[in-house]
């Protein structure tokens, strides 16, 4: 009898209890919290985030207050013009982010659906594909599908052999980028001047401008806000990725097309990725050259983070990486900083931001 009872014993010893004058640290789920406390987690984050960029930009050689000064100075009337032009390319890649993580979709190949966006657009260009009077437009939606496609295939890879969409996607980047190089040093190769680039677009496949010397890129973004903003917050599709996102076997089991909605969730996303390559290639480079895409993928993820996936607040948010970008191009120029250090201050706000998600969904404690 004594034999069996000792079988009979719990696996799992009883935890012991803290030492007299210690305690110990506990994490609970958050259940519910005001949107107010979420703002201040995420604005501490940011702050936090800003501080460590300003230190090390401190170390580099470049004191606070010259660091001030130089984004006041881009945020002048003279300035503000390439602020609007970078912030147009930014919108779309932070709406193409934002739109995928609403539905747990980490959609990490923004580079790649930009250069096929590119690639599509100039391909009209190229080819010479319609009459002149809809040439940018033919342009525009051939970059959206160029996009859409490329996201598509990791869809297919997802739900055809499981493969992971992280993987994918940066994977993918790759891809895209050895496929521009092949149609830059062949067959896309501009004759005339020999360099890794195609022939310069005609002036009626140029995004044109629209008074202040602001192009008409900005106005595809501000379109795609508004749209994306219908999408999430007025649509029956909008209306199932809240229940994809909370739990995507119980949207299934009420009725929801899960499959479906996700799919056009996805190329949704993709398409805007694809349009901020045609914005990139008709309007700032005026061709198809290999560098147009390169960094988008980080400043989209950020926008995604800070504008917590809402299409409305995603310009805004663009705009003030903009604004980043713009400061970084100035402190290379003058103060010889690298872009990779401009990349690696997006990458502490981004890991600064995602933490304060860690802490909005969870409370530590302290129990003695």
């Amino acid at each position: 009898m004594h034999d069996i009872l000792r079988r009979a014993e719990p696996l799992t010893s009883p935890v012991p209890a803290s030492p007299r004058g210690f305690g110990r640290l506990t994490l609970d789920v958050r259940q519910n919290l005001p949107p107010w406390k979420q703002a201040v987690f995420v604005g501490s984050s940011l702050i936090l985030g800003l501080a460590i960029s300003v230190a090390i930009l401190a170390l580099a050689g470049i004191p606070p207050l010259t660091l001030a000064s130089e984004l006041a100075g881009v945020l002048t009337a003279e300035n503000l013009r390439g602020v609007l032009i970078q912030a147009a390319p930014l919108i779309l890649v932070g709406l193409g982010a934002s739109v995928a993580f609403r539905i747990g979709f980490w959609n990490l190949g923004i580079e790649g659906q930009m250069i096929f966006g590119g690639i599509f657009a100039a391909a009209i260009s190229i080819y010479d594909i319609g009459p002149p009077a809809t040439r940018l437009i033919l342009m525009g939606m051939a970059a959206a599908l160029g996009g859409a496609l490329w996201v598509l295939l990791v869809v297919f890879l997802k739900l055809r052999f499981r493969v992971n969409e992280i993987i994918a996607t940066l994977l993918l980047n790759y891809v895209a980028m050895y496929f521009l190089f092949h149609l830059l040093y062949g067959a896309w190769q501009d004759a005339k001047t020999a360099f890794p680039q195609s022939t310069p677009f005609r002036p009626f496949e140029r995004l044109t401008d629209i008074g202040y010397g602001v192009n008409s890129g900005l106005l595809i973004a501000i379109a795609g806000v508004l749209a994306a903003g219908w999408l999430i917050h007025l649509s029956r599709i909008g209306f199932y990725t809240r229940f994809i996102s909370a739990n995507p076997r119980m949207a299934k089991v009420v009725g929801v097309p899960v499959q479906t909605a996700t799919i056009w969730i996805i190329a949704i996303s993709g398409a805007c990725s694809g349009l901020a390559g045609f914005v990139n290639v008709a309007s700032q480079e005026g061709r198809l050259t290999q560098s147009y895409a390169n960094g988008y993928v980080f400043s989209g993820v950020l926008i995604a983070f800070l504008s917590r996936n809402d299409p409305i607040v995603v310009a805004i948010v663009a705009f003030l990486i903009a604004v980043l970008f713009i400061t970084g191009q100035t402190l290379q120029v003058f103060y010889q900083i690298p872009f990779t250090m401009v990349q690696m201050i997006e990458a502490i706000i981004v890991m600064a931001v995602a933490s304060s998600e860690f802490l909005i969904r969870h409370r530590i404690r302290w129990i003695r």
